[in-house]
């Protein structure tokens, strides 16, 4: 298994992929961007209690870069 926080988009992507069997597609990324965006959500608030709201506002932007990737019909590597 990969380092236990990401630091780069590739790590993560990875993390995700490979280590959790979660493919990035389009309507999983619009899934999380919309719990991610929801401050009121239980698990996005748990989420910056463990990481952080830097490493939150940072795994938003790698959701949008692969939106960005799957939305012109290949991920961004």
């Amino acid at each position: 298994m990969s380092a236990a926080l990401p630091t780069s988009y590739t790590a993560w992507r990875h993390c995700i992929e490979i280590d959790c069997a979660q493919p990035l597609t389009a309507p999983f990324i619009a899934q999380r961007l919309t719990s991610l965006r929801d401050s009121n959500d239980h698990h996005t608030q748990q989420f910056v209690r463990r990481w952080g709201q830097a490493h939150h506002q940072q795994v938003i932007g790698w959701f949008e870069r692969a939106r960005t990737g799957v939305g012109a019909g290949a991920l961004v590597q």
